[in-house]
Formats: structure tokens, sequence, C-alpha cells
């Protein structure tokens, strides 16, 4: 059976914790940060888990 490769992007978008929790950034904190309210975008910062019903198909591409 070959290996399957896993996607780059991903790989960079993605973290896998020591317990094996997928974390992700939030999204929105990229551009046209004048017009939204300061806590805003406090809100968006940091990471977080993935949802549950996305973490087979995150896995999947991690190649995991």
């Amino acid at each position: 059976m070959p290996k399957n490769k896993s996607h780059s992007g991903a790989g960079k978008r993605f973290r896998v914790t020591g317990s094996g929790k997928i974390l992700r950034q939030k999204a929105g904190k990229r551009h046209n940060l004048e017009k939204k309210a300061s806590n805003v975008t406090r809100r968006m910062t940091g990471t977080v888990e993935v949802a549950a019903n996305d973490v087979s198909r995150v896995k999947k591409l991690l190649g995991r």
C-alpha cells in the first residue's frame, strides 16, 4: 500500500497538539481592519479547536 501525501496547505493551516487535538487560526483578521471594531478584531485573535464534524477530514489532509 503506498503512503498518502499530506496536503501542503493543510499542513500550514492546522497544528496538532500533544493530546491529538487539531487547532486552527480564527478567520477574518487579514484585511479591512479599519472598519472593524476593536472588540471584533480582538475576538478573532488566537487559536481554536477544529469543529468535531471536520476533524476526520482535516486528519485525512494531514496524513494521519
